[in-house]
């Protein structure tokens, strides 16, 4: 086997066991995992947290151009369109085959870049509720208010049920089931008042 046809070979192996890799390991390193802690070890001193891990619509990372996945859509399409050229006589130089399976490469990494990125930007885009219009709206209280405690309320927007944590306006608690108001939302807290 000629030394460039196992280059572009190896190019192409690779490029596309990172592809499957990923794709079947998709699902074990993903963010947006949510956790709840309520701690209480004194009742004088009742404490009660909400931490969220993952991105919010602020910090939404877009589809990076040097992402793995388009790094691996070109080493793939390298690979493979340097295989297909290496097989003509016309292209089989490798002055001619590398050059072209690069551009080629460069073009196919392009054009994945650009669906994903559009597929991203109308996702984000449709999802994440926009927060002036979150107030006024009625939510659900979903872990209690205390009076001067944090909480957790739900509420739909957009057709998208959301949760965050919230305080009471005015200092009065607020049991669980109870509808509540959005009255202001200050950083990622949302201040309630009775519906």
């Amino acid at each position: 086997m000629d030394k460039v046809l196992l280059v572009y070979l190896i190019c192409f192996g690779a490029g596309l066991l990172f592809t499957i890799i990923s794709a079947f390991m998709a699902g074990v390193f993903g963010g947006g995992h949510e956790m709840h802690a309520e701690m209480g070890g004194h009742e004088a001193i009742g404490a009660e947290g909400h931490a969220e891990a993952g991105f919010s619509s602020q910090d939404m990372p877009g589809f990076s151009p040097l992402s793995p996945t388009t790094v691996a859509t070109f080493i793939t399409a390298f690979g493979g369109i340097g295989m297909v050229l290496s097989k003509f006589e016309a292209t089989a130089p490798v002055f001619i085959s590398a050059p072209l399976g690069a551009l080629g490469g460069f073009g196919v990494a392009a054009v994945v870049f650009m669906l994903f990125r559009a597929v991203f930007r109308r996702t984000q885009g449709s999802s994440e509720s926009k927060v002036a219009q979150v107030i006024g709206l009625t939510a659900t209280v979903i872990t209690p208010i205390a009076a001067s405690g944090v909480g957790e309320i739900a509420y739909i927007h957009g057709g998208s049920r959301y949760t965050a944590p919230a305080r009471s306006e005015g200092g009065a608690a607020f049991s669980n089931g109870q509808t509540v108001k959005v009255t202001r939302i200050v950083g990622t807290q949302f201040y309630v008042t009775s519906a």
